[in-house]
């Protein structure tokens, strides 16, 4: 009796980003010519993990060979989460072996890579489970300076697209609030407005408690707002990381707005119309002061997912797959694939789960690297110089309607419990400087001095007929 040869299959779990049909081309093509047929597995782990091995499709050269040109997912994906019922993982498993697949390649994020670990357990030697990281997020545990595939391609859409809102908020002289996607770490919202120079980025890392309240995140705003007034623009773009979300005060989101919940127990971010909160606390606040500030809330993300990607992910994504096909042909498993100084190297799922979450380990930003600290010296938001000069504090002071003390009451606190200046003073952040507005106090001066200029031009003198 002849024996079926065993296939390769492939699968796409999580969120879009681009550069997952590079990685399915890559991997097809290796395996294929190896003589080795491979299946892709359609809308991630939704089908197979309720035993329908129905939804399946031939992956071949001829119809691979050109897809790494665009975006999106060629055999689908979804979000569709095995782990949460023994009997879905034991289907999964099942329905694998059901379509004489022996290696499995998943694509995906943190989630989809805890998913791969969970198979592979289960699978116990009968199916080799190799991952790919993919995430715009940025956020898996990969060595520092090493991206997730599609990163690059988010941020450079991403960067497009701000840059015509920071023309339209200088024209019109309203503020946006953009809104990116990066559900626990803040790497494309401050990716996205370091690139730009956007007025300013806020992301969950530079909060030092674990939550963080909603009237914290406000006051900062305002805060940039009214410095922005005091020299004399009213207009802004910033930046805002949708994770924030998920870092709030239980207690400020559930007053704000049902809650609903993924497959993988995440908040629905893209259901929580965190820029329009924001935009309507913040307004409130400035009436406060007497302020008035349009302003209007912008969402990236979906824009970002399935962009075709730039040539730096089509070749990063495309190294990839060659080396995940590689390694599971080899007899490599239960590891996620990295590229580390232009070599391959495996990162092994018992190395990369975190024990007290028991999924992969997520990547922060640091807000104590020089990288976070060169970021926030180009921001224009309250920081610790305005508080120190008498000059600076009473010009933001006046512009808010208030006394020096009330104003220092109100905002100095946003200076005290800021992560930036608890590494300075810890002797973290090595490459500092002093904080000083002069070049701004010197475009008000100049300012001043053509406008009490043009005041002072007489009318010319016409002599009576």
């Amino acid at each position: 009796m002849s024996i079926a040869p065993k296939k390769l299959a492939i699968l796409v779990g999580g969120g879009p980003a681009p550069g997952i049909n590079s990685v399915i081309g890559a991997v097809t093509i290796r395996a294929a010519v190896e003589g080795v047929e491979v299946v892709g597995i359609k809308d991630g782990f939704k089908w197979i993990m309720q035993g329908d091995i129905s939804q399946t499709k031939e992956l071949t050269i001829a119809n691979v060979s050109r897809i790494h040109f665009r975006g999106g997912s060629y055999i689908g994906i979804s979000r569709a989460n095995p782990t949460k019922n023994d009997k879905h993982l034991e289907n999964t498993v099942t329905s694998l072996l059901r379509l004489n697949v022996d290696k499995l390649i998943t694509i995906g994020g943190d989630d989809t890579a805890y998913s791969a670990l969970r198979v592979n357990k289960m699978a116990a030697g009968r199916i080799k489970v190799v991952h790919v990281p993919k995430t715009i997020d940025n956020d898996l545990d990969l060595p520092h300076g090493i991206p997730t595939f599609g990163f690059q391609t988010a941020r450079h859409i991403g960067v497009e697209v701000v840059k015509n809102l920071m023309v339209d908020a200088q024209t019109t002289s309203r503020w946006y609030f953009v809104v990116t996607m990066g559900r626990k770490a803040g790497h494309l919202a401050l990716g996205i407005g370091k690139a730009t120079g956007a007025t300013l980025s806020l992301i969950p890392e530079e909060f030092p408690d674990k939550e963080i309240k909603l009237g914290h995140v406000v006051d900062i705003l305002v805060g940039a707002i009214i410095k922005r007034l005091s020299y004399g623009r009213s207009d802004g773009v910033v930046l805002l990381a949708e994770g924030l979300v998920e870092h709030l005060n239980p207690n400020d989101l559930e007053q704000l707005v049902d809650i609903e919940r993924d497959a993988h127990d995440n908040i629905r971010i893209a259901e929580v119309n965190f820029g329009e909160i924001l935009k309507m606390k913040v307004q409130q606040r400035l009436k406060e002061f007497g302020i008035k500030s349009t302003i209007v809330a912008k969402n990236i993300g979906y824009e970002l997912r399935c962009a075709d990607p730039i040539p730096y992910d089509m070749e990063y994504t495309r190294d990839l797959g060659f080396s995940a096909a590689q390694f599971i042909l080899d007899g490599g498993s239960g590891a996620m694939v990295s590229i580390q100084a232009g070599r391959f190297v495996p990162l092994y799922f018992q190395d990369i789960i975190d024990p007290e979450t028991n999924r992969t380990k997520v990547r922060m930003v640091d807000p104590s690297s020089e990288s976070f600290y060169i970021a926030r010296k180009y921001m224009l938001r309250l920081n610790q110089g305005d508080f120190d000069d008498p000059h600076e504090l009473a010009k933001l002071a006046a512009t808010a309607g208030l006394s020096i003390d009330e104003f220092k009451k109100q905002f100095y606190y946003l200076i005290e419990s800021d992560m930036m200046y608890k590494s300075i003073k810890n002797g973290k952040v090595m490459l500092t400087s002093d904080e000083k507005n002069t070049a701004y106090d010197r475009q008000e001066k100049s300012k001043a001095k053509v406008k009490n200029n043009n005041s002072q031009e007489k009318p010319p003198q016409i002599s009576p007929a």
